[in-house]
């Protein structure tokens, strides 16, 4: 923002911030009433999110679900989410390099989630303003993929330190590059030790099974009485 002195930019983000986290609260209270398991799924372009979320709604069978699918543009991922049967809704954020709260309280409202159902947040592709803003989500679930770089934890330390789950992805393309899976954990559990980590390929299948068993795990958690 030219103009601004850093006293004042750090005065507006944090407004912005403090506003995004009421919002949030929210949207939590929402779900939480619902028994709604919430994930916001963050990653930097080209982790194939989009395909690990179409795998992985395929895979849930007939469980209920629905879908928030932010972009800069198009609607192309959301017409590959609705194209597996599931519900889905749009956002295009413009020049907006994240979602936050109030975009998805009102696709929320417009979803109208079913009770104790899931419900995925597919992120706008950045793995750095995401980290911030809270969206009354249960976890976020970071994804990278085998083809980014051992160190992508390192240079990203906030988005994977915000995140509960991290996804290493594109698993089958790891006997044709020099990824060091053991390096990628390592870098990932130095920058967040209780990170749950999960290797799979969602392409050919490989390792989809656990993730797929920790969602049911926690929608379970959801659902039981308190």
């Amino acid at each position: 923002m030219p103009g601004l002195s850093q006293a004042r930019l750090i005065e507006v983000e944090t407004s912005i911030l403090s506003k995004n986290d009421a919002l949030a609260q929210g949207n939590r209270r929402v779900l939480k009433a619902l028994q709604v398991l919430a994930l916001n799924l963050v990653s930097s372009p080209g982790s194939g999110k989009t395909t690990l979320l179409c795998e992985t709604i395929k895979a849930l069978g007939d469980a209920p679900l629905a879908v928030i699918e932010g972009d800069q543009q198009t609607s192309a991922d959301a017409d590959r989410i609705r194209h597996t049967g599931a519900r889905a809704i749009q956002i295009n954020t413009g020049k907006g390099c994240h979602l936050d709260a109030q975009m998805v309280g009102h696709a929320i409202d417009d979803l109208m989630p079913a009770p104790q159902s899931y419900l995925f947040i597919e992120n706008v592709g950045n793995l750095v303003c995401p980290a911030a803003f809270d969206l009354g989500e249960d976890a976020k679930v970071a994804i990278l993929s085998v083809t980014e770089g051992e160190d992508k934890p390192l240079k990203y330390p906030d988005m994977f330190t915000a995140a509960q789950v991290a996804i290493l992805n594109k698993l089958d393309l790891a006997p044709h590059t020099d990824a060091d899976l053991d390096a990628y954990e390592a870098n990932l559990l130095r920058v967040n030790p209780g990170l749950t980590i999960f290797r799979l390929s969602a392409r050919t299948g490989e390792g989809m099974g656990p993730w797929l068993d920790w969602l049911r795990g926690r929608l379970a958690d959801k659902r039981a009485p308190r």
